[in-house]
């Protein structure tokens, strides 16, 4: 008796009894019956003890010891003598007309929150890719109720059904991923935004995006709402513009000149004040070169004095006069540059007001690529959208 409570406790199934272990190589098969109960009609209600047959059941179970495990299962049928009815009795670990246990089913389903493909799940635990996708299915993906008083928009590239893009929603303050959206059209942005109450819109209070303009077109949807532009995106327009400067006038120097420009071009990027010494005579040799690398790298410093203040005010003012000594220079790389800046000046100067980013929908972004990349792509936009907001929900 100790021994066969020894047993089933290891196993983990109350109310069976283990008859036979089969330990072999590659698998373990556990023989197991269950003692005799009335049990109730499913098609009359009356009770029951009448047993009609036994049948033998093969039951796939969650790998033990690294083998795959079977549960033979001794089922027994009833017979209701009332309604004649035939009946198998229920089994808490086996749901109804399945050959896999609850628990695999449970594993499985927590094994796919990881970062992990489809077909790797079902290497794990012995089954099938379509299995693994059966067992997904049960996984319930609905639209949000209601929007975060931060929204932070961003589009990835997802490739499924036929569309470039998806976009993603989060919730900035709380750090979730709160919807996968089908595409970036302004049509179909508006319409799922649209199908949000006013009142509900009327809470988000700011809107975080990076510079697409059918992004911002979307903020009359949200009366109390400052569409703020994501802080990287805007700073990389002046390292874009030194770039273009550097690799101009690196064209025209020697082999020495062009290596030393390249390997050292990351310091042009710093501002000077938080370089060492040694660092900030590199960038001297280099700026020393040419005019226009030095007005660029000028421009630059004045960037970082605007990029680095703390009050929206003082902010206004550095970046009307990075503008017009940009527009002074009339440098033909700092024209996208001069435009961005133009074209969302409130936005960037709105992030001085409010300090929020899409640094955790950028890092969402790449925890997406990962699933994509380890499933070699999604062709349904519906599995990927659920397995995206499984996987970051845990």
């Amino acid at each position: 008796m100790f021994q066969q409570n020894f047993t089933t406790t290891l196993l983990g199934i109350a109310n069976v009894l283990v008859d036979k272990i089969e330990n072999n190589s590659s698998f373990i098969q556990i023989h197991l019956s269950t003692i005799p109960k009335p049990q109730i009609c499913p098609c009359c209600g009356r009770t029951t003890k009448y047993i009609h047959d036994y049948r033998m059941q093969k039951i796939r179970d969650i790998p033990f010891q690294g083998k795959e495990t079977f549960l033979l299962l001794r089922k027994r049928r009833y017979i209701c003598k009332v309604c004649e009815k035939r009946f198998f009795e229920n089994y808490e670990f086996l749901p109804r007309y399945r050959h896999f246990t609850g628990r695999l089913y449970a594993f499985v389903l927590n094994a796919l929150r990881e970062k992990i493909s489809f077909k790797d799940v079902g290497k794990r635990f012995g089954v099938s890719s379509a299995t693994v996708f059966r067992i997904f299915e049960y996984v319930a993906v609905t639209k949000p109720v209601t929007l975060p008083v931060v929204l932070g928009i961003d589009e990835f590239k997802g490739n499924t059904n036929g569309e470039k893009y998806q976009v993603i929603l989060t919730d900035i303050k709380k750090r979730k991923v709160i919807d996968i959206l089908p595409n970036r059209y302004k049509t179909n942005l508006t319409s799922y935004f649209l199908s949000y109450p006013r009142a509900e819109r009327e809470k988000v209070r700011v809107l975080v995006m990076d510079m697409w303009e059918d992004y911002r077109s979307l903020a009359w949807l949200f009366p109390n709402a400052k569409v703020v532009a994501d802080r990287y995106h805007w700073v990389r327009q002046i390292h874009w513009a030194l770039d273009k400067v550097r690799i101009k006038v690196q064209k025209t120097l020697s082999d020495w000149w062009r290596k030393y420009f390249k390997r050292n071009r990351y310091l042009l990027y710093k501002k000077y004040e938080t370089l060492n010494s040694e660092e900030k005579l590199i960038v001297l040799n280099m700026i020393e070169k040419n005019t226009d690398l030095y007005n660029a790298w000028q421009l630059k410093e004045m960037f970082y004095d605007f990029k680095d203040s703390k009050k929206k005010r003082r902010a206004g003012r550095l970046l009307h006069k990075f503008v017009l000594a940009t527009e002074k220079l009339n440098m033909p790389e700092f024209e996208d540059c001069l435009k961005a800046m133009h074209n969302w000046a409130t936005p960037i100067l709105n992030s001085f007001q409010h300090r929020h980013t899409n640094a955790f929908t950028e890092g969402s972004n790449n925890t997406i690529k990962v699933l994509k990349r380890i499933s070699y792509g999604y062709r349904r936009f519906d599995r990927f959208k659920k397995k995206i907001l499984f996987t970051l929900a845990s």
